[in-house]
């Protein structure tokens, strides 16, 4: 059985690699030169359902333990005034909530855990075609062919696999402009104070101004503004993002003027919630490929979720990959419904012009009510 698996992202990895533990061989076929190739971007909190879940059935859990960050999961909300509204402190040293990890700390951590050739670096897979006799050709964009047997897409948003299955469309639902600021204790301590080790929001009328902060010490700040029709350039100026803004503490603005380089501005897109396919043998998808939604904290949790549970069902039906494959379709597809709708919830509520009292409603723990006497 011959598994190919287009993207080395964190869903392809941990697929890779539990598919490893349980003696199947599959290559990774990722489109970076290599593994430095690009920055991975933030920090990820990992779910103890999820993504901790699927680092476990990869046997990772100690190796998890020694790169994350349970401080990270300090979690600040402000108002444009710079009022604190919400205050989560994690308990120091503990690994019982969702600790956070750099997402390259965590791919290399996958990485580490795989032979030396389960990851074909340069090859961006332009095109898949059925065989005759079952399986499917892969053509990549350097003219290179390969076959398999079992193919999986996980290959994010612009999946080249998912047309296989769904012609599903994405629509946009947010507009994101990223900023870094590196070495952030030292060039800027006022900044790195105000981020704290974990993640700041600052929450406005219909636009969010966050930072979070990054276990080598650089602040990534994020700004998130509804979708428009205004072209990406527009967001490119250090200027016009300062003006929309105005008003706002310049404590809380300085995260914009302290940004290393030009602001780098994309659109955010997701796939209709409760999004299905007809099952194809021999093909499937897992991560943003199958159920792409908006980035509220589930997105790399479901990925490896979705691998590990995919990779258990290919090894225990060796002999019939296609039931593996049903079987794991049918259940991703009961899980991630409602964590796609949850998703697209949190998101429309992020950006509505009552978002700040939405939101610290929806971060203040619910009093137990009261025992009967």
């Amino acid at each position: 059985m011959r598994i190919a698996i287009a993207g080395g992202g964190l869903g392809g990895l941990t697929l890779a690699r539990v598919l490893h533990r349980h003696g199947i061989d599959a290559v990774v076929y990722e489109r970076e030169a290599g593994r430095s190739a690009r920055a991975q971007g933030g920090s990820l909190d990992l779910h103890p359902e999820s993504g901790q879940r699927a680092l476990t059935d990869a046997g990772l859990t100690g190796r998890f333990r020694s790169e994350a960050r349970p401080e990270g999961e300090e979690h600040r909300i402000l108002d444009p005034a710079g009022r604190t509204l919400v205050h989560h402190r994690p308990p120091p040293g503990s690994f019982s909530g969702r600790p956070e990890i750099d997402r390259r700390a965590l791919r290399d951590l996958l990485l580490d855990s795989l032979p030396g050739d389960a990851v074909a670096w340069g090859h961006r897979l332009v095109a898949a075609t059925p065989r005759p006799g079952g399986g499917f050709g892969l053509t990549f964009d350097d003219g290179h062919r390969a076959d398999c047997d079992v193919l999986v897409g996980a290959d994010g948003a612009r999946s080249v696999v998912r047309p296989l299955l769904t012609d599903a469309a994405l629509s946009p639902v947010a507009t994101l402009v990223e900023l870094s600021i590196g070495d952030a204790d030292r060039r800027h301590p006022d900044l790195a104070e105000l981020v704290g080790p974990g993640n700041l929001w600052c929450i406005g009328v219909r636009r969010i101004l966050a930072a979070q902060r990054l276990g080598e010490g650089t602040i990534r700040v994020g700004i998130s503004l509804p979708a428009d029709d205004r072209h990406l350039d527009a967001y490119r100026s250090r200027r016009a993002l300062l003006d929309m803004f105005d008003g706002w503490d310049r404590r809380l603005t300085a995260l914009i003027e302290a940004g290393d380089g030009p602001p780098i501005p994309r659109r955010i897109e997701a796939m209709p919630t409760g999004t299905r396919w007809v099952h194809r043998p021999g093909v499937t998808l897992i991560g943003d490929a199958a159920h792409l939604m908006p980035p509220v904290g589930e997105g790399a949790n479901q990925a490896m979720l979705d691998a590990a549970e995919l990779a258990a069902e290919l090894a225990g039906s060796p002999a019939d990959p296609d039931a593996a494959i049903q079987a794991y379709e049918k259940a991703m597809f009961a899980r991630v419904h409602p964590i796609a709708e949850m998703s697209a919830r949190v998101q429309a509520m992020m950006l509505s012009p009552t978002a700040a009292d939405d939101i610290v409603r929806f971060f203040t723990p619910r009093a137990e009510p009261a025992a009967a006497d």
